[in-house]
């Protein structure tokens, strides 16, 4: 599909990290936003009944269940989320005949491989999380044949809660850091992203599967430091350690690397994942600036 002003997107997840800026994206086009504790998107019926009466041009699915160690002890809620949610959203999208872009993960590969992955490459998900993401990918083009799947990794946006924040924090509070220095992947910086998705549904994009991330690869501990270094806190030190001693209830993959294969073919890349830290840097320290 072509954007044209005057369409209407349906946004769910539209107070999340994501979500925010694809709902706030000047994109000329009608923006209706859906989230919790207004709309819950696992109730297929209401589902139906919201999108039949909105009557969108495409729903953007950016809801999810993203707490990876908390979805362990929440299974239930991880794939009623993740999984039956997309499902009820397909259907409704089916009904109308509309585009549905659901964003997905890296974690439903295993991170077992020697390079990145590739869009058609076999998913094989380790954790209740990741299979729960898998299994929503497989229910929303099961049920719609008008589906973009959208893989991403590792996101990140200006005032959310997520790693480069968490590492800015710690760093101020402990003076010094212990970071992961053998779990790999591509930073996703939301505002990047969200330009490239409507760039996608504009340039007409087919229905399959899309990884878009950053460009290039990181350590968690080449993040962190990167990040520390454009914030300028080059100063604290960080010691990397292995993903053996930093205990949690669920293990991501180790190196789920994804290759932006298919909207590369369509002329869509994203910016490096330095690049992306550099405007984050930025954004932070206007908004900190702004409170001062």
């Amino acid at each position: 599909m072509r954007i044209d002003n005057g369409m209407k997107y349906l946004i769910t997840g539209h107070k999340g990290q994501l979500g925010r800026l694809l709902y706030d994206y000047p994109s000329g086009c009608e923006h209706i936003g859906v989230d919790l504790p207004e709309h819950d998107i696992t109730n297929a019926q209401a589902v139906a009944d919201l999108v039949l009466g909105q009557q969108p041009q495409a729903v953007i699915n950016a809801a999810a269940f993203t707490n990876v160690d908390a979805a362990e002890a929440n299974p239930d809620l991880a794939y009623a989320v993740n999984t039956h949610a997309v499902g009820h959203l397909a259907r409704a999208c089916h009904r109308l005949d509309i585009p549905l872009v659901h964003i997905s993960t890296n974690e439903v590969f295993d991170g077992s491989g020697d390079k990145p992955y590739d869009e058609w490459d076999q998913p094989r998900a380790l954790s209740t999380y990741a299979r729960s993401k898998q299994a929503g990918e497989t229910a929303a083009r099961f049920y719609h044949d008008r589906v973009i799947v959208v893989r991403i990794a590792w996101l990140f946006a200006p005032g959310g809660d997520n790693f480069p924040a968490k590492i800015v924090a710690a760093a101020d509070s402990h003076g010094a850091l212990r970071v992961v220095d053998d779990e790999f992947g591509n930073p996703t910086y939301a505002p990047h992203l969200t330009s490239a998705l409507f760039t996608l549904l504009d340039r007409g994009a087919p229905p399959g599967i899309y990884h878009l991330t950053n460009d290039g690869m990181c350590s968690r501990y080449e993040f962190a430091c990167e990040v520390l270094r454009q914030s300028g806190r080059e100063h604290i030190p960080v010691t990397p350690i292995a993903h053996t001693e930093w205990q949690r209830p669920s293990q991501p993959p180790l190196r789920a690397l994804l290759a932006n294969r298919a909207a590369a073919a369509l002329g869509i890349t994203l910016p490096s994942w330095q690049e992306a830290v550099a405007e984050w840097v930025k954004l932070e320290k206007q908004k900190a600036k702004g409170k001062s």
